[in-house]
């Protein structure tokens, strides 16, 4: 498959909403979804890097970083720790680094871009907590859905087996 999020509108347009960042492409995975974990920080990695370090099951974390590209919040170490753990995919509002080695990852990345310089962390960030963006807000326990044509959420699971 090359392409899901046209298959779920197409297939679900009451179930699943567009979730609107401009966010690039920088994983191995180009087409990923799952449930979501949620954590809002801003230029601190603390967070992430800890729940990355952690039994993913597949879940997507969604990271709002206040659209910040001074600081990366993910790098290779944390992205194999991801890959490691079990996750489907991280999703950033905010930038990444390292991006020739997570591109060559089996996981779903989209972030904002890329910056070289790595957070300072001071244990900063708010996990589990609602994220805006846009008109849509963003929870743990959601579901949500990647690939190059962009991001969608959806309050419940989808079958993925009714598209083609």
């Amino acid at each position: 498959m090359l392409d899901l999020l046209p298959e779920l509108f197409d297939t679900f347009p009451e179930q699943i909403q567009l979730l609107p960042l401009p966010l690039k492409q920088y994983g191995g995975k180009r087409i990923f979804w799952g449930e979501v974990v949620t954590v809002k920080c801003f230029e601190d990695n603390s967070m992430v890097k800890q729940l990355l370090a952690r039994p993913g099951m597949g879940k997507v974390l969604v990271v709002d970083g206040g659209g910040s590209l001074d600081k990366a919040l993910m790098g290779d170490l944390i992205g194999q720790s991801a890959v490691d753990n079990g996750w489907s995919g991280v999703v950033i509002n905010g930038a990444i680094r390292d991006a020739g080695a997570l591109a060559k990852m089996p996981l779903g990345i989209k972030a904002l871009g890329t910056v070289p310089v790595k957070t300072a962390r001071k244990g900063l960030g708010d996990v589990n907590c609602p994220l805006v963006f846009g008109n849509q807000t963003v929870t743990t326990g959601m579901l949500i859905y990647a690939d190059d044509n962009g991001l969608a959420i959806s309050n419940t699971a989808l079958d993925l087996s009714l598209i083609s």
